[in-house]
């Protein structure tokens, strides 16, 4: 298992994708975002368009342990492109859109984080080289509003687990990979 982190627009997809692409011909590109709007179908299709076409995509978000355990194929990498957005989209599920102010996030981070700890179980499970891509949330400043912040605090220790579990972890910057284990 091979973490790739950093923060927004770091390169992280970009590192991660020239990491796979070196090694691997036969590839399963996990997407776990979802369209909500144009914008994102946009964000979506640049994705789509940077990496080979030949590279199998499953678009999901839920239950990656079990797509792990049923998906790969023989000699396959695996890439999960992004942790964050998978936790963004469990979050959104979970909590049903609810006001912030009447939701038990201990609760809800309970539910997040035993999705976190299949997906490690798999990948440790599978011969197949997994890379998961997840976005760097705590070198910004603390958000201002409940749900931003609670966010912030299950995506960190969410990466906090996958970087204890991962035999290699990335840090991108500025498009600069850098292994910091």
């Amino acid at each position: 298992m091979i973490v790739v982190t950093g923060g927004a627009r770091s390169g992280k997809s970009a590192h991660v994708e020239g990491l796979v692409a070196r090694q691997y011909s036969q590839v399963l590109y996990i997407a776990t975002s979802t369209v909500t709007d144009d914008e994102m179908a946009a964000r979506i299709a640049r994705h789509r368009a940077q990496r080979p076409a030949h590279w199998r995509t499953l678009e999901c978000y839920r239950d990656l342990d079990a797509v792990i355990r049923q998906q790969v194929q023989p000699g396959e990498a695996v890439v999960i492109e992004c942790i964050t957005t998978l936790l963004a989209n469990l979050l959104y599920d979970a909590s049903g859109g609810a006001d912030p102010d009447t939701l038990d996030f201990d609760a809800l981070e309970n539910g997040l984080q035993q999705q976190i700890d299949a997906l490690i179980t798999a990948c440790q499970q599978t011969r197949a080289p997994v890379y998961i891509v997840t976005n760097e949330l705590g070198m910004s400043i603390t958000p201002e509003n409940r749900l931003a912040r609670h966010f912030v605090d299950i995506a960190g220790r969410a990466n906090q687990k996958l970087a204890r579990a991962a035999e290699e972890v990335w840090l991108v910057v500025s498009g600069i990979g850098v292994k910091i284990k």
